[in-house]
Parts: structure tokens; sequence; C-alpha cells
């Protein structure tokens, strides 16, 4: 029997959750079962099992898969040339929303995916471990600003951190449930894409402790 590489395994799993985001899309998580998903797929059930258990698992791998390139994003910007801002890392981060919205409808997935974290509190508790690991991203990056005085240091990196990050699923919500025209600047020109806001945060996010409450 030829060797199944890492590559194939990688692809029939891509496969999986494609399919599981249509079927979700189109019939939300509740009614879409087990079934649904081989049908989707073209798969039979032990060809899906052998990558996924459950559907709360592809349920879960669908809300890594769409954190993971934020998260990428994150680590990157710590590489960032001299005099590039916070606020420029979460506008890149905002950009990969908006391209995923527009190919995978990212939106409306998260949306779905947060109200079955509500029933589910093995859902949630990986949920606060991925929004974890992003706010602690977001604060490496303000804490390097921090040390090189590009932003002020009298304010946690951690706090500001997590005003920033409420940015995200803000964006996400609002795409999901009034379209990619929510985050579109009035007056901007309009290209392949929607001219979102993070020009915006790009430009207002050098000085974050003016976000916070108390701070003038």
């Amino acid at each position: 029997m030829p060797k199944v590489t890492q590559q194939y395994r990688d692809a029939r799993r891509d496969h999986i959750l494609a399919a599981a985001r249509r079927c979700f899309l189109r019939d939300g998580f509740h009614a879409t079962s087990m079934q649904d998903l081989f049908a989707e797929a073209g798969l039979s059930s032990g060809a899906v099992y052998r990558y996924f258990a459950s559907k709360d698992e592809v349920i879960m791998a669908i809300a890594e898969d769409n954190t993971r390139e934020v998260l990428a994003m994150m680590h990157a910007a710590t590489a960032r040339p001299p005099g590039r801002s916070a606020g420029a890392a979460l506008a890149d981060a905002l950009e990969v929303i908006l391209a995923r919205d527009s190919h995978e409808g990212l939106g409306g997935l998260a949306l779905l995916v947060w109200a079955e974290a509500l029933r589910s509190p093995g859902l949630a508790a990986q949920f606060r471990d991925l929004f974890a690991r992003l706010r602690a991203d977001l604060a490496m990056v303000v804490r390097e600003q921090q040390r090189g005085d590009e932003l002020p240091g009298g304010v946690s990196a951690e706090a500001v951190a997590t005003v920033m990050l409420s940015v995200v699923p803000g964006c996400m919500l609002q795409l999901a449930l009034t379209g990619p025209e929510a985050v579109r600047v009035r007056g901007a020109p309009r290209g392949p894409r929607p001219v979102a806001v993070t020009g915006r945060i790009r430009r207002c996010y050098p000085r974050p402790d003016r976000l916070l409450p108390g701070r003038p």
C-alpha cells in the first residue's frame, strides 16, 4: 500500500473543513449532521472520522484555522521595521479577516461558533485559550514599542492589548450581521475588496493610552 504523505493528509483535512463550512453556513450547526457533512465532502464516514471524532471537533478546528492567520500576523509584527505601530499590526490582522470573510464567510462562521460556545463549556474553554494567545501576541508587540519609546510606558501592555483586541470580534460581528459595507470608510475609493477602517486604526492607535478609562 502506498504511503500516505502529510501533504495528502493536510489536503484531505482542508477538504473536509471546507465542506463543513458550507454546511454550517447553509444550515447552521444544529441542523447539520455528520451524515450531511459526509455527503457534502463526498467521503465515507470512516474517512471523515479518521480526522475528526465529532462535530464539536470540526467546529473547533474551523475556529482554530480562522484564528491561526491572525496569530501568525501578530507574530510577524514582532519583526516589523522600526516605527511600525501596534495599530498597523492590528490593521494587518483585520485585512486578513476581511479577506477570509470575502472568500469563506468568516464573519458568519465566527458568529455561529461563538453562539455554540455559550452552550458548550469545552468549546468555550478552548476559545478562552485562543483569545489568551492572541492577546499575549498583541501585548508583546505593544511592550516592544514601549521599550523603544514608540508608545507611552505608563500603561499596561496587557490592558492596551485587551482594548485593541476588542476591535477584532467587533469587526467580525459587523461583517456577519450587516456585511462588508459596515467596515467601509465612507467616501473612500472602492476596490476589489472593501476599503476598511484599517487605515484609521493605523493612525489612531499610536496613542492607545488615550483609549483607556480615566486617561486624558
